[in-house]
């Protein structure tokens, strides 16, 4: 049986193409068309529903240290209020999910994991989980994302909080919802948690603002390809270590003692096997999730994890994993489409630049 969620009836007002993602009903594109959809969002600001996602919370005394069992990165100077991307691993080093946690108050870690794998991630936390802490699973709330340059304008008009001091990758209170500035486009955004009794309300409030539009998964999809964020079951699985995947940045320098520690520093030590790295064609065509990556010899090193054509670059782009040797960008390769091999290069993620909050800061500095 599919689920749906609480907006369901809206995506259908509003002339939705609905699929089966992760088990719901959810909005693939609306009317505007994907193209169109993804460019509206880099140019104004776009609507998402993101309920499938999993919502959830940590608590009581000691959480601190076992999320630091259950994941490899350091949470022990993050601020209240502020989130950090990270990943859960198991014993072997691979990647059960990737997921956002944000600490939410003293001994609370609040938890948004993906849709297609919150019952594994939940399984899997409560396993290992002590009897002195507490493990919530929020069911009834919905997320919406909002996201594109006019965010913060339409938040502030729409919903009444002024988010222009709220940094990137925090959450805050307002009134009965909760909202992080965070998101999967490389845009400027939130996230807006509510209960799903008010979600179809707001839904409806938002999209009355001229700059609002809604999008579905497609674009979404797209959107991410081009910042280069890797998507679970695609990008990564059980088997691929962060190091692998090239997420060093959010491995903790001091600490180990998680799950998969000893391969995890291992590979940073000696280097992995394989490495995560962005690709852009060179010639027409579009390369697509499970192209082989070739050398000049024409032997197969590697195969695409996701690609697909960029309305912003107007280019084939694409992430997937090479052997090390060949992972610096700019290194020449070829991507077999359809059998034919089109010529290729590394390039440095993201594909796009990014607008977010920190982003910003940056440019103006």
């Amino acid at each position: 049986m599919i689920d749906k969620t609480a907006l369901h009836s809206n995506h259908l007002k509003h002339g939705a193409k609905m699929g089966e993602f992760a088990g719901y009903d959810m909005p693939l594109y609306y009317e505007l068309g994907v193209m169109k959809e993804h460019e509206w969002v880099r140019e104004s600001c776009g609507l998402f529903d993101v309920s499938h996602m999993g919502q959830a919370m940590i608590e009581g005394p000691g959480t601190l240290d076992f999320v630091h069992k259950i994941v490899p990165s350091d949470f022990s100077k993050l601020p209240e209020g502020q989130t950090k991307y990270t990943v859960l691993t198991n014993e072997q080093g691979g990647i059960i999910d990737d997921l956002m946690i944000t600490h939410a108050g003293p001994d609370h870690y609040h938890l948004v994991i993906n849709a297609g794998c919150k019952y594994k991630d939940m399984d899997w936390i409560k396993k290992h989980l002590p009897s002195s802490l507490k493990f919530t699973y929020f069911e009834d709330w919905a997320l919406l994302a909002l996201q594109g340059p006019k965010a913060e304008e339409v938040l502030k008009s729409v919903v009444g909080m002024d988010a222009a001091d709220m940094p990137y990758m925090a959450m805050r209170p307002f009134e009965d919802m909760f909202v992080s500035r965070l998101g999967y486009t490389g845009e400027d955004g939130f996230e807006i948690a509510v209960h799903n009794d008010k979600a179809p309300a707001l839904f409806e409030k938002l999209l009355a603002h001229p700059a609002v539009k809604p999008i579905g998964l497609a674009a979404r999809d797209s959107l991410r390809l081009e910042m280069g964020y890797a998507l679970y079951g695609h990008d990564i699985d059980d088997k691929t270590s962060p190091v692998e995947a090239s997420m060093n940045w959010i491995l903790s320098k001091e600490r180990d003692g998680y799950f998969g520690s000893a391969r995890i520093r291992k590979e940073q030590a000696e280097g992995p096997s394989k490495k995560f790295v962005g690709i852009k064609l060179l010639e027409p065509g579009v390369a697509r999730e499970g192209a082989e990556i070739r050398n000049g010899s024409d032997q197969k090193i590697g195969g695409l994890t996701g690609g697909g054509f960029s309305p912003t670059l107007k280019a084939s782009i694409g992430q997937g994993y090479v052997t090390p040797d060949l992972a610096a960008v700019g290194t020449k390769l070829f991507v077999n489409v359809r059998g034919k091999n089109i010529a290729a290069e590394v390039v440095r993620l993201p594909h796009v630049a990014a607008k977010t909050k920190s982003a910003k800061k940056k440019e103006a500095a």
